[in-house]
């Protein structure tokens, strides 16, 4: 296989990505980064890195950088912008001559107003019309370490088996395992919920509530994120694997984690609006806890966790106070 990828997004996942693909000899035919900004596209050239979203990381001489698709062809389309780009991805790749399965590494809800959840997953906001195969890439990934080829694991989804199979054997080399799955709404689902409970996990932590503490609420978090799989017609056993509980430690755990710092600059007495400024790229648990909670909420799905996030985010909730109304639950059975 001698396979064509461009990959939309020129944010650190999406710049990881295309350097680590430019390593792949099932790429041989080319790998092109597109980033919509003709500036952002000229100071990487010159560089041959992205010095705003993964400064001192080598791009690849093979990595083609544009800004414009006109006269681009891909067997593959990896899709590496925040969710709330999806919809203009969507209206680019239409007016474009790009034709080919889609793979997004987005991790959230689209909003959809004229939906009555009010969110969707990215492949629904992405299938419609779409004449290939749409499906997610996702797993406990920070960019940067994928970009220094460190040992990595990730789960490839779509509904068209044999087109899994093939992504992810594009993807898959000596340090990244690729595997796969047919439950993209569990896939996407784990990843779209994870970054509001890590949110919630930094807080504790810098609150000094402990490490028993971190790993109850983790525990709970997982369970929470099966019930809502559940409702929107995942596999719960998704949520176990590397889309879930994979991704959900490292994003509650690592300290790259952006969502997890938002939590702790909260427990700090920090305003939003300051943190939001002083991370300079996107925390998805932020809107993310309004969407999830909305989804729940029209599910009739109880999230105890999410409501007390999107409470301190939304509502001005003192953070003691959130976890005390936690702590404050009834208990019942496991």
């Amino acid at each position: 296989m001698s396979a064509r990828v461009v990959v939309l997004g020129g944010g650190a996942w999406g710049t990881a990505l295309a350097i680590h693909l430019a390593t792949r000899s099932t790429v041989r035919a080319g790998v092109t980064l597109y980033m919509r900004d003709p500036a952002a596209v000229a100071a990487t050239l010159d560089a041959r890195e992205n010095r705003r979203y993964l400064p001192q990381v080598a791009i690849p001489s093979s990595v083609a950088i544009t800004s414009t698709l006109d006269g681009l062809r891909a067997d593959v389309l990896f899709v590496a912008t925040p969710v709330a780009g999806l919809r203009d991805v969507r209206a680019t790749l239409a007016r474009s001559a790009l034709r080919a399965p889609i793979f997004t590494l987005s991790k959230g809800f689209v909003p959809a107003p004229g939906h009555a959840q009010g969110f969707v997953l990215p492949h629904e906001a992405l299938a419609p019309g779409w004449p290939h195969a749409v499906g997610s890439v996702s797993g406990p990934t920070f960019s940067i370490e994928v970009a220094q080829g460190l040992p990595t694991a990730l789960v490839v989804a779509s509904a068209d088996e044999a087109v899994t199979r093939g992504v992810a054997a594009l993807l898959r080399s000596d340090n990244l395992r690729a595997y796969t799955s047919g439950d993209l709404v569990g896939v996407e689902l784990g990843g779209a919920v994870k970054n509001v409970f890590a949110i919630a996990a930094g807080a504790s932590d810098g609150l000094g509530f402990g490490d028993n503490a971190r790993a109850a609420l983790v525990t709970r978090a997982l369970a929470e994120s099966a019930r809502l799989s559940h409702a929107l017609g995942g596999a719960p056993e998704t949520l176990m694997g590397l889309a879930g509980l994979g991704d959900l430690v490292l994003t509650c755990t690592g300290n790259l984690s952006r969502n997890r710092r938002v939590g702790l600059a909260l427990s700090r007495g920090q305003p939003l609006d300051g943190i939001v400024d002083e991370i300079g790229h996107v925390a998805e648990g932020i809107p993310g806890a309004r969407a999830v909670r909305a989804v729940a909420m029209h599910h009739g799905v109880d999230m105890p966790i999410v409501d007390a996030v999107y409470r301190v985010l939304y509502e001005r909730m003192p953070l003691r106070d959130a976890v005390l109304s936690l702590l404050s639950r009834e208990a019942g059975a496991e």
